[in-house]
């Protein structure tokens, strides 16, 4: 059990990590920081690939599976379930608007 607890707990300092750098891309793009916000939306970037080579799942979820039988949606994380069930399109949804509104603020200053 503990160490089911740690890999949720892993996982959700993670995934506070890319949420964090989800909402910081626009807001870097309004101070006018472009080279952040390109940082930023690579690290995003990068996790949408780990997540791709996963065939859409998470690695640390695929490790938590084998400490337990559980299977709501949010056996690997400390999220509520309806989060965890809908993460991907929530915040899939929202990278790509701020991804736009990121290219519009650099396109602008230019």
């Amino acid at each position: 059990m503990r160490t089911l607890t740690a890999i949720r707990l892993l996982h959700t300092i993670v995934w506070t990590l890319i949420v964090a750098w989800i909402v910081a891309i626009p807001a870097a793009a309004w101070a006018h920081h472009f080279r952040l916000a390109a940082i930023l939306s690579a690290l995003v970037w990068i996790e949408c690939g780990v997540l791709a080579v996963n065939h859409g799942r998470c690695p640390l979820t695929n490790l938590a599976q084998r400490f337990t039988t559980e299977k709501r949606a949010n056996f690997d994380i400390y999220l509520p379930e309806w989060v965890a069930r809908r993460n991907k399109e929530i915040f899939g949804t929202l990278f790509v608007v701020n991804e736009l509104i990121a290219v519009v603020l650099w396109v602008r200053k230019g």
